[in-house]
């Protein structure tokens, strides 16, 4: 106990040091605390039920913040603006970021059990992705896509994942021949490339639950395929793979780039839309454990836009076009999570309890949060043969 009295106090002295944005702290003796405002930003509010947040934070960081928000240690009626009040002052907050750092190799350690070996990687992939059908068609938009869509004024979720799914297919070599999607989920950019274009589709996934419900979507016009990218041994005109990249592992990028070049036909070009972290936090990011790798994507690393036009250039890939565009995520999380949040009833009959359905929410504020300040972008990429 004298440990946590400590280390709360500490936590509420290293507040009184935040200037972007408010933040005001309802503590468990009902004592309000109010901080920050020198400089603009959004207005958080985080209550504090259990001073145990204190040393998990401490430990642990965001990662301590999830545990703590899942167990119902603290509470705030606006996730997304409190991470984003914390990211807006991460120099002041750093070591409820990214935790102790005794603590942080401890738990990056056991990210080791989650290298993305093949079997690794089936294993991973179902981890997340075979949480059900029924669990994502709850939240998703109706074509069930689950990635970043591209916003234009007046739209609405479905027709932002339609404008992905079309600047993907306006940058391929053509539309027609063969084309191969490394990551294909529900079958939502094959169904769209096989109305826009005359493609003869090959899809590839390790989730089953996805694999049933994409032939059954497509029928006989794709070849959905329950394989790893590293067994395919085809050719193709074109290349597809959205936010597929992130579940690669760092160790296996060359792998990865080095078989996109091998399918990909002389003229081809490939399309890879994936999330990145900015370049100046890539080497933290990537020597730490973080939250959404230890619940949510085992296994999972995102590559700097450097490291990634670095790794394709290795393989002979050169990068003819780059398209940013993380503040249009920031927006479909949001939606994501209004939808997520009205579904709760029919997610919790599905089996899924209070503490997991904490954890996604967490999940999907953190994202946000990380979209709107720049901290993490997802870009689309047309690469070709250099």
């Amino acid at each position: 106990m004298l440990l946590q009295g400590r280390l709360s106090r500490q936590f509420l002295e290293t507040a009184e040091r935040i200037e972007r944005g408010t933040l005001t702290i309802t503590t468990p003796d009902g004592a309000i605390h109010a901080f920050g405002g020198v400089h603009s930003g959004p207005d958080a509010h985080l209550v504090i039920h259990d001073w145990r947040m204190a040393p998990a934070l401490a430990a642990k960081g965001d990662i301590g913040m999830t545990e703590a928000y899942r167990d119902g240690w603290c509470d705030t009626p606006d996730l997304e603006a409190l991470l984003t009040v914390a990211l807006l002052n991460e120099d002041v907050l750093d070591r409820y970021i990214y935790g102790n750092r005794l603590q942080a190799m401890a738990t990056k350690a056991l990210y080791f059990f989650n290298r993305n070996t093949k079997a690794g990687s089936r294993r991973n992939i179902q981890a997340h992705y075979d949480l059900g059908n029924q669990f994502y068609g709850l939240w998703l938009d109706d074509s069930m896509t689950y990635s970043s869509g591209i916003y234009a004024p007046g739209d609405d979720l479905t027709a932002a994942q339609h404008r992905k799914y079309d600047r993907i297919i306006d940058n391929l070599s053509g539309n027609s021949g063969r084309l191969l999607e490394v990551g294909c989920g529900w079958g939502g950019f094959a169904e769209r490339a096989m109305a826009r274009g005359d493609f003869a589709p090959k899809g590839l996934t390790l989730s089953v639950e996805q694999a049933e419900y994409a032939r059954n979507r497509l029928g006989q016009g794709a070849d959905i395929a329950l394989q790893d990218y590293r067994d395919e041994a085809g050719k193709y005109d074109h290349v597809v793979s959205i936010e597929m990249f992130e579940a690669v592992g760092e160790k296996f990028w060359p792998v990865y780039f080095g078989k996109l070049g091998h399918v990909l036909a002389d003229k081809g070009r490939a399309m890879i839309q994936t999330i990145t972290v900015a370049d100046r936090y890539f080497d933290r990011y990537r020597s730490g454990p973080d939250m959404i790798r230890s619940f949510i994507f085992p296994g999972g690393m995102l590559p700097s836009p450097s490291r990634f036009q670095a790794e394709a250039a290795r393989a002979g890939l050169r990068v003819e076009d780059s398209f940013g565009f993380g503040r249009d995520y920031a927006r479909t999380l949001r939606e994501w999570l209004v939808r997520f949040d009205a579904a709760l009833p029919q997610i919790r009959s599905l089996g899924f309890d209070d503490a997991f359905i904490r954890v996604w929410r967490f999940y999907l504020a953190a994202c946000a949060a990380s979209f709107e300040v720049g901290r993490t972008d997802v870009i689309q990429y047309r690469l070709a043969h250099a």
